[in-house]
């Protein structure tokens, strides 16, 4: 649901950065078999490949979840239509104006009964990625787990909404023709806050987490290795552990946060079914979005695409006024029952700025890759084969089919395709080329 609310292209990009992961795409995550990291070092992974049975799981997976994508895509805009035309928004106006004046109090009535609207609809195609997620062995997380989290997101996604909401419908009341200025303009200090509060409030509330160097002393031994390799001092008590597998059979790791809350997590799953090697190549890579300052760069551009995304949602309501007899349903851009109309521009923008999302953090997810290399250089005994051997256990892990679509790549794949990543760290060799590596001297 929230994806409504939040997520304009600029959006998208902030809650990327947010917890920019080492993941392998978009893919679920995989089945809990892991050949690839039991190979012996000497073999040399040169091309991502599954065993035919692995192949064909993922074949099916791959051509499930592009139906799915085609299938939420339409049901949002359906759902959200459905919701304005049948009235259902004033309704709920009406309900809220007819218990208060007082604004506020409008809005903690009307708002979440949309938003609550909203995730019942959604519902059904919740559970049936839920189940998707369990069939083919990406989760291990049971039914009232899941169902605990989903409430727990949905009662987070109200408190946070709801009164940002309240706050954008003031402005618009207050200054109709420069609320889209001010609103972007407190968007920013917000924009920095969230990014500041995930690790340390939200993430908590989902996941359990513990120091890294109470749980793999040895492993932190060998990361501050790479860490003096690349320069740079990332205190033991920025490094976590996150318990993962009481959820899912995936690995993943993430740079989160900014300032005092940022930090590297390592999963659990990832330690389990790594070699070490392996794992110093994961931490390098997120060691490189913490060194190339990727939070800090996508928070402008994030900043930038807001200007833009506010401005949008002034000009099209008007335009959508003109054109279409949608005033039996609101009154004006300030009425609760025009929030539809905002969540279906919000909707459109997404769906529009997605492959600029996706291509952005691709390049993000490559400059890490780089980095990664170059900074486990010398540390282990083979840095590319270390990280060809490192997403072929992603792949095998998330089930990631080996030959996406091109669109589907353009669109929504917000880190490089898993085949394209292994070859890559076989061809990427300075060092015996006579070539100064790209970030790390």
């Amino acid at each position: 649901m929230m994806k409504f609310i939040l997520m304009t292209p600029a959006t998208l990009i902030l809650l990327w950065l947010s917890c920019i992961s080492v993941q392998a795409q978009i893919e679920p995550k995989g089945s809990g078999q892991t050949p690839a990291a039991m190979q012996s070092a000497t073999a040399q992974t040169t091309a991502y490949t599954l065993p035919p049975e692995k192949f064909a799981q993922a074949q099916a997976l791959y051509t499930l979840r592009v139906r799915l994508v085609i299938a939420g895509t339409v049901w949002d805009f359906l759902l959200l239509l459905g919701i304005l035309f049948s009235g259902l928004a004033a309704r709920f106006r009406d309900w809220a104006e007819a218990v208060s004046g007082w604004r506020i109090v409008q809005a903690v009535i009307a708002v979440p009964l949309l938003l609550f609207t909203m995730a019942a609809l959604q519902l059904p195609l919740d559970l049936y990625q839920h189940h998707v997620s369990l069939q083919y062995g990406l989760s291990v997380q049971s039914w009232s787990s899941w169902i605990g989290d989903t409430l727990k997101g949905e009662l987070v996604t109200v408190a946070v909404v709801t009164p940002l909401l309240w706050l954008l419908l003031t402005l618009i009341r207050w200054s109709p023709r420069r609320w889209w200025l001010y609103a972007w303009l407190l968007s920013l200090p917000l924009m920095v806050l969230v990014i500041f509060l995930v690790p340390m409030v939200l993430d908590p509330m989902f996941n359990h987490f513990q120091p890294l160097q109470a749980r793999q002393p040895q492993l932190v031994e060998a990361i501050e290795r790479v860490i003096q390799h690349g320069g740079l001092e990332i205190p033991r008590s920025r490094m976590y552990e996150m318990d993962a597998s009481s959820k899912v059979t995936t690995l993943n790791a993430y740079v989160t946060g900014l300032g005092a809350s940022k930090r590297v997590v390592v999963w659990d799953t990832t330690i389990q079914k790594m070699t070490q090697e392996e794992t110093l190549f994961v931490f390098g890579h997120e060691m490189g979005h913490y060194v190339l300052n990727h939070i800090y760069e996508g928070l402008l551009l994030a900043a930038v695409l807001a200007f833009f995304g506010f401005y949008l949602l002034y000009r099209i309501p008007a335009w959508i006024e003109r054109r279409f007899p949608l005033r039996r349903q609101w009154r004006g851009p300030d009425d609760w029952a025009a929030l539809p109309v905002l969540f279906l521009i919000i909707a459109a923008l997404e769906f529009l700025g997605q492959p600029l999302g996706s291509a952005y953090s691709r390049r993000l997810e490559h400059q890490a890759d780089i980095y990664g290399l170059e900074v486990t250089h010398g540390i282990n005994a083979n840095s590319q084969e270390a990280a060809a051997r490192a997403f072929q256990v992603l792949g095998e892990q998330s089930l990631s089919y080996p030959t996406p679509d091109a669109w589907m790549v353009f669109w929504y794949y917000d880190h490089p395709p898993i085949g394209e990543r292994v070859k890559f760290a076989h061809e990427y060799d300075p060092w015996s080329k006579g070539v100064s590596p790209k970030y790390v001297k």
